[in-house]
């Protein structure tokens, strides 16, 4: 489903850049959203400001590695910091490579650039080719590889997009450096207020505030999913942020839509047993359709319901 706008124009898509960057690659893998006005952010809250104030339609940033796991300052910035809904996820495979300046052997390199998050899925290759090399922080993959053409450095490489070569007229060194072949990404399309029609095959997240730091705290909230045959795709223990040492909150991604009956029961009954729960969104999940008891579940909790109003029909 495209995204909404207000004036039927493509969108205005914010992403995590600069030009060249892995997200880059996942907008532009959607037709609507390639079809767009396509603006590069700096860092992941750029992006984010950028949609709660409407500078952008919708912003798109990574949320979760294969390898890694998850991009956590993206979401903790979706739970603590924005009221913005997930409206979408695109999950792409992730080939690093390793660029210089023309002419550059690896023997040269002394220094490698690139964010935190694609040095860890490097690691590897690191460790065993350029053992003496210093790992420096960039903000982005594509920034590693702006910032290596622009200062002229043959001592120093990125780890960057094959794409982000020829942007930025470099040499791929190296290419499929990540640590384990099969490396994805999954991005997230993030707006201020529509959440897409159920397709059958969705995703919703939540995040959860426990009302005491007490001894089957979380097995009351996951009684919740199990006992409506939910199935939780990513669970997370996260700091609040506000409180203290061991003040954490639960961010849950499970299979189904707000719409669906057993999803929206069991959301109600946490907000009502629980400090709070803050809705991320329901959104068409990527890849293969999900598990094909949830239809089932639904149907089940429908003939569940209609015979208890039938017996309550009967009290006088």
């Amino acid at each position: 489903m495209s995204p909404v706008t207000s004036n039927g124009q493509p969108p205005r898509v914010g992403f995590f850049g600069p030009f060249g960057t892995f997200t880059e690659q996942a907008v532009r893998s959607q037709a609507d959203l390639g079809a767009g006005e396509l603006e590069a952010f700096r860092t992941v809250p750029d992006v984010l400001d950028a949609v709660a104030d409407g500078t952008v339609d919708v912003g798109v940033v990574p949320i979760e590695n294969s390898i890694e796991g998850t991009v956590n300052f993206t979401q903790d910035a979706l739970s603590f910091d924005y009221s913005l809904l997930i409206q979408r996820e695109i999950v792409m495979s992730i080939e690093h490579c390793l660029l210089g300046l023309p002419g550059t052997k690896t023997a040269d390199i002394t220094s490698v650039l690139s964010i935190p998050v694609a040095t860890a899925q490097c690691h590897r290759y690191l460790r065993e080719n350029l053992p003496q090399a210093e790992v420096r922080a960039a903000n982005s993959t594509a920034d590693a590889a702006k910032t290596v053409a622009a200062n002229g450095d043959r001592s120093c490489a990125a780890i960057a997009p094959f794409n982000a070569a020829a942007l930025y007229g470099l040499d791929v060194l190296a290419t499929n450096i990540e640590d384990h072949r099969g490396n994805q990404t999954r991005f997230v399309m993030v707006g201020r207020d529509h959440v897409p029609a159920p397709t059958g095959n969705d995703r919703t997240g939540i995040v959860v505030y426990q009302r005491a730091d007490e001894p089957g705290s979380l097995i009351s909230i996951l009684q919740e999913f199990a006992a409506r045959r939910i199935n939780i795709t990513n669970l997370l223990s996260r700091p609040t942020k506000d409180g203290g040492l061991g003040d954490y909150c639960f961010v849950m991604y499970l299979d189904g839509h707000i719409a669906d009956e057993l999803v929206a029961d069991a959301l109600r009954s946490l907000h009502s047993k629980h400090a709070g729960v803050k809705f991320l969104g329901s959104y068409p999940a990527a890849g293969e359709q999900a598990h094909s008891f949830r239809q089932s579940a639904d149907s089940r909790w429908q003939e569940a319901d209609g015979w208890i109003e039938r017996l309550r029909s009967q009290i006088r």
